[in-house]
């Protein structure tokens, strides 16, 4: 039996899955999530978990090499933007965008969504998977052959 790490047995297999450049989203108890996306529903109460208590745990077992939410949860949620932040260091890439596009079109490019019982409004955040420190590179500039 598994004791450390990610327990939730959807959560890891999915994460499992997911290869480079491959997106997640972690979202809100209101984010209207298409019928077709494979859907994690671990909300139980109000704000029970936030996506800051799902971040949290994630961020220890998961590479990331950007961050994608709607530019209203920089306006009407402030605090939480700061939170999602303070999660990742200056490598990792940071871009917002609007509410609409991230619900009609980002959304399309989403493997699986773990949804909470948050309810901050645009308490949404979209994770972009990384190859992570482990890689090995032998090389980080291609050398030219000579003729």
């Amino acid at each position: 039996m598994i004791e450390t790490g990610i327990l939730n047995r959807d959560i890891a297999s999915e994460l499992a899955k997911l290869g480079h450049t491959d997106k997640f989203l972690i979202a809100d108890a209101g984010f209207a999530i298409p019928n077709e996306k494979k859907v994690i529903d671990i909300s139980l109460a109000e704000n029970k978990p936030t996506t800051i208590d799902i971040l949290r745990e994630i961020v220890k077992h998961f590479s990331t090499e950007k961050i994608i939410y709607s530019n209203l949860t920089h306006q009407v949620s402030p605090s939480k933007e700061k939170m999602f932040l303070s999660f990742f260091g200056e490598d990792v890439e940071i871009e917002t965008v609007s509410q609409e596009y991230l619900r009609n079109e980002l959304i399309k490019e989403i493997k699986f969504v773990i949804r909470t019982g948050d309810f901050t409004a645009y308490s949404n955040i979209v994770l972009v998977s990384s190859g992570g420190p482990r890689w090995f590179i032998e090389k980080s500039q291609q050398v030219q052959r000579s003729t």
